[in-house]
């Protein structure tokens, strides 16, 4: 009983470590090279080179090769900033705002 509740325990504690705070850090640039083969890109922040590659988790890698010479929002992980969550175009449409708020606006300029 012993030994199961050892297992049980040494278990728990490896998953809370895998597990991570899911903090991520944004930067903003110029995507300036993809590398397909590779999964690599290279990123142009504030005159800066920064070279990130890509994991099978990564969001947005189907759309990279687009996005080539654009600006570019790369997300990557606060303690593991090799492990890139996501890469999405910089200057995208900003998300529609619900029709309540729409309604108080058009009421505030009548």
């Amino acid at each position: 009983m012993k030994n199961i509740l050892s297992i049980l325990t040494v278990l728990a504690l490896a998953a809370a470590a895998q597990a991570g705070c899911g903090a991520k850090i944004s930067s903003k640039g110029t995507l300036k090279s993809y590398d397909a083969d590779k999964k690599e890109i290279v990123v142009s922040v504030d005159g800066k080179d920064s070279s990130y590659t890509l994991t099978p988790e990564t969001e947005g890698v189907a759309k990279v090769a687009d996005l080539k010479g654009k600006t570019v929002k790369v997300d990557v992980d606060k303690h593991v900033q090799t492990k890139v969550l996501a890469v999405s175009a910089a200057d995208a449409a900003p998300a529609e705002e619900p029709k309540k708020e729409k309604k108080k606006k058009e009421k505030k300029a009548a």
